[in-house]
C-alpha cells in the first residue's frame, strides 16, 4: 500500500538559454498577487529603529538611552524571527502573520505612550521586546513564495536581487519619512505611522493564501522538514556575514542622525541615509541583470572585501558631501553581499526550511544592528561626533575573516544526498 506526499508544483519558466531578467520575473504567474501587498508590509520595517531613536533621543536627550531601546528591539527581533520563520514553514505563514501584527500594533503604540510619558528607561524595554519580538517577517515570507515557483529555475537570482532591490527602496522612503514625520510633524509620529502601516500591510499581504507555501507536505517527513536551518553550517557561516551587514545599518543610522544635529542640519539624516540606501538599491539592480558565470561563493568574498573597505572610510569623514558619497560606495557594496547570501540559500536548505533560514538572516542583520545601535550610541555620547563610524568598520572587518576562514562551508551539497543531522534535501515522492 502506497502513500503520497503532495508537493507543491514550481513555477515552469522558458527554456534555460533565455537570458534570465526582470522581466520575465515579473511575468512569472501569481508573483504580482504578493509582491505589492508585501512591499506595503515590508515598508514600516525600515521606519522601525529611526523612529525610536529619534522618539527616545528627544524625551530623553541621549542618544545612548536611545541606541539601547532600539538595540532591545532588534535583539528581541533577532531572537524571535527564527522560531516564526518555523513556525511559518510549519502551519503557513497567514496562521502567523495575522497574530503578529496584531502584537506588532499594540506594542508600538505601548511603547510610543510610554516614551512620551518620560516612564522610567526599563519601562521602555519592556515595551520594546514585544515590539521587537513581534516584527513582521515579510521579506523572508517573500522570498520563501519565489522559492516555490521558481525551484530550479536559473531566475532565482533574479528574484534575489529583486528581493533586495525591494528591501532597499524601502529603505529610501523609510529614513525620509521616518525623519519627516518626527521632526516636522510630532516625535512620535514615525513610531505611530509605522504601527498603522504595519497593519494594513500585514493584514492585506495576509490575505493572499493562493500564493503561500504549502505546508501539506508535513505528514510522513515531519523530521525532515522539520529540523532547523541552523543546523547547516552554510547558514551559520551567512548568519555572521550578516550580522556584520546588520552593524552598517545601525551604525550609520546613529551616526548619521547624531552628525547631522551637531551641523544644526537634523533633516538631512534622511537624506544622507536615503543616499546611503540609493547606492545598495542601485546596484542590486545592476547585480539582478547581470547573468554570473563566477561562483556565488566568489561572488560573496569579493563583495564583502569591497564593503569591509568601503565602511572602514567613514569614521574620518566630516562633512556632509564626504559622507554622502562614502555612504553611496557603503551602499553600492551591500547589495552584491545580500543579494549572494540570500541565493546561496536556495542550494544550502531544503525547501521546508527556507522561510526559517531566511528569517535567521534578517534576524543577523537586525541583531547586528541592535549591537550597532548601542554601541555607536555610547561613542557618540563619549566620544568625538562621528565615532559610531566605527562600529561598521569593525564588524565588516571581523565578518569578513570569519568569512574567509569558513569559506569552505558556503559550498552547495549535492541535492540527491541528505545532509547530516537530520536536514535533508532529497525532494519527497511517492512512497511505496
Amino acid at each position: 500500500m502506497g502513500s503520497t506526499v503532495t508537493t507543491t508544483e514550481p513555477e515552469k519558466t522558458s527554456p534555460a538559454s533565455s537570458r534570465p531578467g526582470y522581466g520575465q520575473l515579473l511575468r512569472t504567474r501569481g508573483a504580482w498577487t504578493f509582491l505589492l501587498p508585501g512591499f506595503a508590509a515590508r515598508q514600516p520595517f525600515a521606519m522601525l529603529t529611526l523612529s525610536i531613536v529619534l522618539l527616545v533621543q528627544h524625551t530623553t536627550g541621549s542618544y545612548g538611552a536611545a541606541g539601547a531601546v532600539a538595540a532591545v528591539t532588534g535583539v528581541s527581533m533577532a531572537l524571535f524571527a527564527p522560531y516564526s520563520g518555523r513556525l511559518a514553514d510549519r502551519y503557513g505563514q497567514r496562521a502567523v502573520l495575522v497574530p503578529g501584527v496584531l502584537v506588532h500594533t499594540v506594542s508600538g503604540v505601548s511603547l510610543t505612550a510610554l516614551a512620551l510619558a518620560h516612564a522610567p528607561l526599563w519601562a521602555l524595554f519592556v515595551a520594546a521586546v514585544p515590539t521587537g519580538a513581534s516584527v513582521p517577517q515579510v521579506g523572508p515570507m517573500v522570498r520563501a513564495r519565489w522559492g516555490v515557483k521558481l525551484q530550479g529555475s536559473p531566475l532565482m537570482t533574479t528574484a534575489a536581487a529583486f528581493e533586495s532591490v525591494t528591501d532597499e527602496l524601502t529603505f529610501v522612503f523609510g529614513p525620509l519619512l521616518a525623519t519627516a514625520l518626527c521632526t516636522a510633524v510630532a516625535p512620535a509620529a514615525g513610531l505611530i505611522t509605522e504601527g498603522a502601516l504595519t497593519l494594513v500591510g500585514g493584514l492585506l499581504f495576509a490575505a493572499q493564501k493562493s500564493t503561500q507555501p504549502s505546508v501539506s507536505q508535513e505528514d510522513g517527513h515531519a523530521r525532515v522538514r522539520h529540523a532547523s536551518a541552523l543546523r547547516v553550517p552554510g547558514v551559520r557561516v551567512l548568519i555572521v556575514t550578516f550580522l556584520g551587514i546588520g552593524s552598517v545599518f545601525g551604525g550609520m543610522q546613529v551616526s548619521l542622525a547624531a552628525f547631522t544635529e551637531s551641523i544644526g542640519e537634523p533633516g538631512l539624516n534622511g537624506v544622507l541615509y536615503g543616499v546611503f540606501a540609493a547606492g545598495n538599491m542601485l546596484s542590486g539592480i545592476v547585480c539582478g541583470a547581470i547573468a554570473w558565470k563566477a561562483a556565488p561563493q566568489k561572488r560573496l568574498l569579493i563583495g564583502y572585501a569591497a564593503l569591509a573597505v568601503a565602511a572602514s572610510a567613514l569614521w574620518p569623514a566630516h562633512s556632509v558631501a564626504l559622507l554622502a558619497a562614502l555612504g553611496l560606495l557603503v551602499g553600492m557594496s551591500i547589495a552584491p553581499s545580500l543579494i549572494t547570501g540570500y541565493t546561496l540559500v536556495d542550494g544550502l536548505v531544503p525547501a521546508g526550511a527556507r522561510t526559517e533560514a531566511f528569517t535567521w538572516l534578517t534576524g543577523a542583520v537586525a541583531l547586528g544592528q541592535a549591537a550597532a545601535v548601542t554601541v555607536a550610541g555610547q561613542l557618540e555620547d563619549r566620544l568625538w561626533d562621528g565615532a559610531g563610524f566605527l562600529v561598521p568598520m569593525g564588524g565588516t572587518v571581523l565578518a569578513l575573516i570569519t568569512l574567509v576562514a569558513l569559506r569552505s562551508r558556503l559550498v552547495t551539497p549535492d541535492r540527491n544526498r541528505t545532509v547530516a543531522r537530520g536536514v535533508g534535501h532529497r525532494t519527497p515522492v511517492a512512497v511505496d
